[in-house]
Parts: structure tokens; C-alpha cells; sequence
């Protein structure tokens, strides 16, 4: 059987001896309370990717010929608990071999480890959560590792920054500290916001989005879609301060729930992705570079 490759690149850019990306799809769906669907996304944003065009216009790039590897999907899916810990495992792998290591869901619980690895291998770490949802439970139907706890160990453990939050419940109150995090509906009339948030990061940061971050009309195939979510140039405006201001370490992509009769928000989940990795690279040697317009 031959190896897939992300988005159909050439051999020679997906070997994991040679590649400075590693993509881990996590195909799991066990604690979603609305929409399933989850652990089909991997399998859409894939088949979206291969037929996405590789030049990005902006950054003038072709940023695969750093080399994605795409490696084995983590199948573990007995428990929440179970799926974490193989998910955690299997990020700190890659994190120890030097990759830029990037992980796409799945649904949100998957966050809880892969947070939990990179917290483990980064010094002083930042973990900005794109999303509708606070997911700040300590526990959720009997599990602490339930996608509505996705980031509450990351509220403990790191400095968390939640941004375009628009549906949570009244007991995450205790554990959110509203003046890191960035609601929906305070963005239009807050000029700042983007440079306000920056501020607030460590040097280390990690991305974790949630397609439900969207508005779900650029966005519905997610499993709990809210109105009055983020727009595209305004998250990809976001996502450039990031990469340019800070040592983005890494990032994962979750909720997308494919419909087969809705295929944007398959290519929107394939677009972010592969923006994300053009403004990793185009800014990595760059940090500093306040004057380095577009």
C-alpha cells in the first residue's frame, strides 16, 4: 500500500528524516455532547488538502518544501483517559526528535494532551484557545478529560489566553480570569485587542483552535456551531502577530465535522492549517522584525 503523503506532496518533502513539520491526526469522538462527527475530520481536512493549491500568494511561499511528515493517526479510543494519554505520548515523541510538531482532531479533548506535552517540553509556556467555548470544567459527565474540560488543566498549569469566547457555563467563572480573555462580543469596538493579547504572552506560545471559533456562516460543519463567531482576515491578522511577535512551538486544529454536502469548512480547516505553517516559517528567524511589513 503506498504512503499517504499531506496534501500529495512529493516523497522526498514528507520523510520524517528531512521534515521540520510533523502532522498527527487524531480521529477521536468519544465525549461530544452535540454534533458528532469529529473523528471524521481528519480524514476530510486531508482530502481537502491534496487538492488545495500549495503557493501561498501572501508570504509567497510553498512552505512544504520544509517537509510535513504525516505520521500514523492516534487510534486509541477505549476511554477519554486512555486516548489522552496515547495523544500525550505521541506528541512529546515528536517534540523530542526537534519537529514542529501540529496535531488536527478530532474534538477538543484532545487538547488536554497535547497541551499537556508541549507544557512538559516549554519553559514559561502561553496557550492561546481560539474557540466559542470556555471548556474550563475540572470535569464534565464524569470525566475530567471530557472536550468541555479541554483547557482547564491548561488554566492551572500555564498562562491561558481565551479568545472570541461567546458560550460558557456559570461555574467556569472560577477558573477563568476574564482579564486574559477576549469575548466575542467585546471585539468589534476593541481596537487593542490583538496587541492587548500579545502582550499578555510569554515568549512560548501554543495554538489551540476550535473551529467553532468561526462564525458558522464561513464555518458550520463543527459540532456545536454559535453564532457571532470570528471572521477570516481578522483570525489570520491574529495568527501573523503571533507567529511574528512570538516562538509559536506548535498548534492543533479540532471540531471539524464534515457534512458531505457542505465541503468549505473542509477547506477552510485546510487553508488555516497550511496558513499557519507559512507564517511559522516565514517568521522564524524574524521575531524581532517589527518593520517587516507584508
Amino acid at each position: 500500500m503506498t504512503k499517504r503523503n499531506y496534501a500529495g506532496i512529493p516523497d522526498k518533502y514528507a520523510r520524517i528524516d528531512e521534515a521540520k513539520v510533523v502532522l498527527i491526526p487524531v480521529p477521536y469522538d468519544g465525549t461530544s455532547s452535540w454534533g458528532k462527527g469529529a473523528d471524521k475530520g481528519p480524514e476530510a481536512f486531508l482530502h481537502a488538502s491534496e487538492n488545495m493549491e500549495l503557493y501561498d500568494i501572501e508570504t509567497r511561499s510553498e512552505v512544504y518544501k520544509k517537509g510535513v511528515y504525516l505520521a500514523p493517526p492516534v487510534t486509541e479510543n477505549t476511554s477519554p483517559e486512555k486516548m489522552v494519554e496515547a495523544v500525550h505520548k505521541t506528541v512529546k515523541n515528536y517534540i523530542q526528535q526537534d519537529k514542529f510538531v501540529t496535531i488536527f482532531g478530532g474534538e477538543h479533548s484532545i487538547s488536554i494532551g497535547t497541551i499537556r506535552a508541549f507544557n512538559e517540553s516549554f519553559e514559561d509556556l502561553t496557550v492561546v484557545q481560539i474557540d466559542a467555548h470556555a471548556d474550563l470544567r475540572p470535569e464534565y459527565e464524569g470525566s475530567k478529560c471530557n472536550h468541555a474540560c479541554a483547557v482547564h488543566e491548561a488554566s492551572q498549569t500555564t498562562n491561558l489566553i481565551q479568545v472570541g469566547i461567546r458560550s460558557m457555563d456559570v461555574s467556569e467563572k472560577e477558573y477563568m480570569d476574564e482579564n486574559q480573555t477576549y469575548f466575542a462580543h467585546d471585539l468589534e469596538n476593541y481596537e487593542d485587542w490583538m496587541d492587548d493579547a500579545i502582550g499578555q504572552m510569554t515568549p512560548n506560545v501554543f495554538i489551540t483552535i476550535d473551529l467553532d471559533a468561526f462564525d458558522p456562516s464561513i464555518m458550520p460543519s463543527t459540532g456545536t456551531p454559535e453564532p457571532g463567531g470570528l471572521l477570516w482576515f481578522e483570525t489570520m491578522e491574529f495568527l501573523k502577530l503571533m507567529f511574528k511577535k512570538k516562538n509559536v512551538v506548535g498548534f492543533d486544529i479540532v471540531e471539524l465535522c464534515p457534512n458531505e454536502n457542505e465541503k468549505s469548512s473542509d477547506f477552510l480547516a485546510a487553508k488555516l492549517y497550511y496558513k499557519m505553517l507559512s507564517y511559522k516559517f516565514k517568521y522564524e528567524n524574524r521575531k524581532n522584525d517589527d518593520d517587516d511589513e507584508e
